[in-house]
């Protein structure tokens, strides 16, 4: 049995696996510790594996059309604890049609947890069904008290290990993956790396030291990102730290990654791109800022350089197109370029190694 932390989960998925609405189901299926994923629901690509629909690799996760069909295919033994909402839709709102199956999950006595903004600890049904059968309801978005929270002390001078941000040229690009694979290759290599996720999949993956960007309270976003980056450095005596970008620097709807470079201050930044996206994610009309504009835009504002571009193969039919694209890249911005999720990231890991301090 897979040892996790909170146990078997079925993920919901319901017309966004696949898709870029479907990010958080999508890392979890790649990875995490948090859960043993058993299933996916998705009527789209029911009866598939969900690894070779998402990546060309199987994994052994089936992806169900329905809860009473993974209910009736999933053997006693393998039931799961968790109903997991594996949606990142715009605005992360909730479906309605989800909540059928959210109360359903609830009526079996499942636990629920969920990333979006439609909090369901608000609902007074979805609560009174949870307290009836001792289940729990996660809201991992909800933002906690105030005295919860941490303000910036200056206290990240301290930290005296390589810190490296995986920024990026839009939102849903795949940096958080980038990150896992990266603080998984500086593992594989014999170093302790840790992650830092600023948003609510990578707490769902497992990362420990974790704060959720999106819907922190504004002056205490620089404080939560400094608190967790010191927590790792101060708790586990790292070699690196890994901290995943949110958004982008010109992304109109998601403009992330200041406080990130302001409070995380990183050593390096590496960037996140899509060499065949033209337009921001979910804004049609919005020409996506080139690449060397963004890179010149974090170095400006950070005085920190970008040491190397990740590349996101969407669109990419072969791996000779992806590896041009990498050429590409390095011609146009003198930095080297990698696919760290369809190749090894160890060639990545190797520049990265001379940095260590």
């Amino acid at each position: 049995m897979k040892k996790t932390i909170d146990g078997k989960a079925l993920v919901y998925c319901e017309d966004a696996f696949n898709t870029p609405n479907g990010k958080t189901a999508h890392g979890l299926v790649r990875f995490t510790e948090r859960y043993e994923v058993i299933g996916v629901l998705d009527t789209k690509y029911a009866g598939k594996d969900a690894g070779l629909v998402l990546d060309g690799k199987a994994n052994g996760i089936p992806i169900f059309g329905n809860m009473d069909e993974a209910v009736a295919e999933l053997s006693i033994d393998n039931t799961p604890l968790t109903l997991v909402i594996g949606l990142a839709p715009d605005g992360g709102r909730l479906p309605f049609e989800a909540k059928g199956t959210i109360k359903k999950a609830l009526r079996m006595g499942w636990n629920v947890d969920s990333g979006l903004h439609d909090f369901l600890t608000n609902d007074p049904e979805m609560v009174a069904l949870a307290k009836e059968k001792g289940s729990r309801i996660r809201d991992v978005r909800k933002t906690p008290d105030r005295d919860k929270l941490h303000f910036f002390t200056g206290d990240i001078e301290k930290v005296d290990c390589l810190k490296l941000a995986i920024l990026g040229t839009d939102s849903a690009l795949g940096k958080r993956t980038t990150a896992w694979i990266i603080v998984h290759a500086f593992r594989n290599a014999g170093l302790k790396a840790e992650m830092v996720g600023t948003g609510q999949t990578a707490w769902m993956q497992g990362a420990k030291y974790s704060m959720v960007m999106d819907s922190c309270i504004n002056d205490f976003v620089s404080g939560e990102i400094e608190h967790a980056v010191v927590s790792a450095y101060e708790n586990e005596n790292p070699d690196v730290i890994v901290i995943e970008g949110q958004g982008s620097l010109m992304n109109p709807a998601y403009p992330g990654g200041f406080e990130i470079l302001a409070a995380g201050r990183p050593d390096f930044v590496i960037m996140q791109h899509a060499p065949k996206r033209e337009e921001y994610d979910g804004f049609p009309g919005y020409k996506l800022h080139s690449l060397k504009e963004q890179i010149n835009a974090v170095e400006v504002i950070s005085g920190k350089k970008v040491i190397a571009v990740t590349v996101n193969h969407e669109l990419m039919e072969s791996d000779e197109e992806i590896l041009e694209a990498c050429k590409n890249i390095t011609l146009e911005t003198k930095l080297p370029a990698f696919d760290v999720l369809r190749f090894s990231a160890e060639p990545l890991i190797s520049l990265l190694k001379e940095h260590l301090k």
